[in-house]
């Protein structure tokens, strides 16, 4: 599984990446998470709004920090 965290590095991003990583840690799911912070990078996932979340190259969501249990809905 591949997670992609979109955004510029705010304090919103670095929760998503936080729940993101309980969630894997929870459910004992093996998986790559990477940043993405470049703005033309964003754009091109066709996210607007920060912060987003990528999963296996689909956008899960974007423009909130979702909850420890929407995560793990997403993720599996």
């Amino acid at each position: 599984m591949e997670i992609k965290v979109l955004g510029p590095g705010c304090s919103n991003c670095k929760r998503v990446e936080k729940v993101v990583t309980e969630a894997l840690n929870e459910l004992n799911i093996e998986a790559k998470i990477s940043k993405v912070t470049d703005f033309k990078d964003i754009a091109s996932f066709g996210v607007m709004s920060t912060p987003g979340l990528v999963v296996n190259g689909e956008v899960k969501l974007s423009g909130k920090v979702p909850s420890l249990e929407e995560v793990k809905t997403l993720l599996q």
